[in-house]
């Protein structure tokens, strides 16, 4: 690479790593596309080739062969060649503009590397809190049809985690049942084995489905991103059954669907 570089490289820089600066902590909510809502002017695509490249990180985002920046400016580079490849594929397949949100696996690595990586244990912290309230734990009682599918759906989940340590206790209703300490330590010693990446995904996965023991099972490979969906989102298609669809539902339920989905494509390209 140069190292004399151009005030318009410099500028190209700046632009990419601005593009997910805007997308990166947005809520999937604000995604969704109202009427009358004012749609933010996309950035001007400003490279011809996306491409990949060796790096001492691993495998480096090219764009006319130079290194991406992340909205750190750090390096975008990831440990995968398989993910690397299907990174540049994002962004070779912008067309007259950029838009980040269609970039999932981008977004994902942008998080790893500035997010994720500098605060380890503090994101680690954070998933063993909310393991402490996960998702699964919190039962209807009636009616009795929801409890059943609920049952059906969810229990074998905790028998999964069981096997692994984490032996999480179900409760009826939503008053706070504190979980053994033995299992959450047991959650924490998994995810100490995860690198940033991993951790990134487990992240991704835990705010999607609200659940730590789903998002844990989407990332070691134990649920794929579809069944986690259904799991994590009963009582939500429980609800529509009963009263029908809402259109800003499913577009709300659809966007956390598609992510899920390509946060398992990340794992799986790490893999």
């Amino acid at each position: 690479m140069n190292e004399h570089m151009t005030d318009d490289n410099d500028t190209n820089d700046e632009t990419a790593a601005a593009i997910f600066d805007l997308a990166r902590n947005r809520s999937l909510d604000e995604q969704v596309s109202h009427p009358g809502r004012e749609k933010r002017k996309l950035p001007r695509r400003f490279y011809k080739h996306a491409g990949v490249g060796p790096h001492e990180e691993g495998h480096a985002i090219l764009l006319d062969g130079r290194v991406v920046k992340t909205p750190s400016k750090h390096p975008l580079a990831v440990p995968s060649l398989a993910l690397a490849e299907a990174m540049a594929a994002e962004w070779e397949a912008q067309k007259d503009e950029i838009n980040p949100h269609s970039m999932w696996l981008t977004k994902l690595a942008n998080t790893a590397i500035d997010l994720v990586a500098p605060r380890r244990e503090a994101v680690i912290d954070e998933l063993v809190t909310y393991a402490g309230t996960d998702l699964l734990c919190y039962r209807a009682e009636h009616p009795a049809a929801l409890a059943a599918r609920q049952a059906a759906l969810w229990d074998p989940v905790l028998g999964w985690a069981a096997e692994q340590g984490i032996a999480f206790t179900p409760t009826f209703g939503i008053l706070h049942i504190a979980q053994p300490e033995a299992s959450l330590a047991a959650y924490r010693a998994a995810l100490g084995k995860l690198d940033a990446f991993r951790l990134a995904a487990l992240h991704n996965a835990v705010t999607l489905t609200g659940s730590a023991v789903t998002g844990l099972a989407v990332v070691l490979g134990r649920l794929s991103p579809l069944e986690a969906f259904d799991i994590a989102h009963l009582d939500e298609h429980w609800q529509m059954e009963l009263c029908g669809h809402d259109e800003d539902e499913v577009a709300r339920l659809t966007i956390r669907r598609d992510e899920l989905i390509e946060t398992g494509r990340f794992v799986a390209l790490l893999d």
